[in-house]
């Protein structure tokens, strides 16, 4: 059985998500962390808990969601797990987020790619990959089917949806993704 833990990190409030289980291996997903505060506020829940990272996912990969990507990466060898159709996204980041006044360590890519209807596994625990586009071209959200939870990134909030004012972004399809997916 999974337990989630959410962190809300840096300026833009953005929750990061650490799952795990019973065994201490856990999956860091959207790691907003920016500025050593919220690093360490990470480290020391994963400290305590005697946690072991196994999995490091984006569900989108704008900047408020992948600032923390270089720092997983440095501190646990894993790279990040995407959908493909992310990347152009990803390598806007380190453009832009000099011009927004954002400190950026840039993101490593990872070698895997996420695809609709694959199976995340965190030992007997899984995770169903729903592709949602519309916040972003190939936004994902993360389904456990056993738990009826959604890890939904920035698609669906609580009484709203996520903007699409963005680069990439697109209404009618964050409507239909919310729609038909979710």
């Amino acid at each position: 059985m999974l337990t989630i833990k959410t962190f809300t990190f840096n300026p833009y409030q953005e929750n990061t998500y650490l799952l795990y289980n019973e065994s201490g291996n856990a999956i860091i997903i959207d790691p907003g962390m920016y500025g050593e505060q919220d690093q360490q506020e990470l480290l020391a829940f994963i400290a305590n808990n005697k946690l072991k990272p196994t999995l490091l996912l984006n569900t989108h990969c704008h900047i408020d969601h992948v600032l923390g990507n270089s720092f997983v990466h440095e501190k646990f060898g894993l790279l990040p797990q995407f959908h493909e159709g992310e990347v152009p996204i990803l390598v806007a980041v380190q453009n832009y987020a000099p011009q927004m006044g954002i400190r950026y360590d840039i993101s490593p890519i990872g070698e895997t790619f996420l695809n609709e209807d694959d199976t995340i596994h965190l030992d007997d625990d899984e995770l169903t990959v729903i592709l949602a586009p519309g916040h972003s071209p190939a936004h994902i959200c993360l389904y456990s089917a056993d738990q009826k939870f959604l890890i939904g990134g920035d698609v669906l909030f609580r009484n709203s949806i996520g903007r699409t004012d963005l680069p990439g972004g697109n209404h009618q399809q964050l409507l239909d993704s919310i729609k038909t997916k979710l």
